[in-house]
């Protein structure tokens, strides 16, 4: 496993720590790292988007970054390039 921006040594200190985790220790890192991603996406989101942004709106631009557009217009009835994002 290599990390461009990572030093060897350090890679390879963090691959044996992952592989000395239980699949469950691994998977609740999976969903910590996940939640914060949403987080800084989240935070982006607000910062363009300004103060007056809804719950709704917020959850609808998370949504967009994972899914399609033609998904996001039949399931959620948002299109997300008529929105700017």
């Amino acid at each position: 496993m290599a990390m461009s921006d990572t030093r060897p040594e350090a890679s390879r200190i963090l691959v044996r720590g992952y592989a000395a985790m239980t699949p469950t220790e691994r998977l609740h890192r999976v969903v910590e790292l996940n939640r914060s991603v949403e987080a800084l996406a989240a935070a982006r989101i607000r910062r363009e988007y300004g103060p007056g942004l809804s719950d709704r709106e917020l959850e609808l631009r998370l949504a967009a970054l994972r899914l399609d557009r033609d998904t996001m217009v039949k399931v959620f009835d948002w299109d997300p390039e008529a929105r700017g994002l």
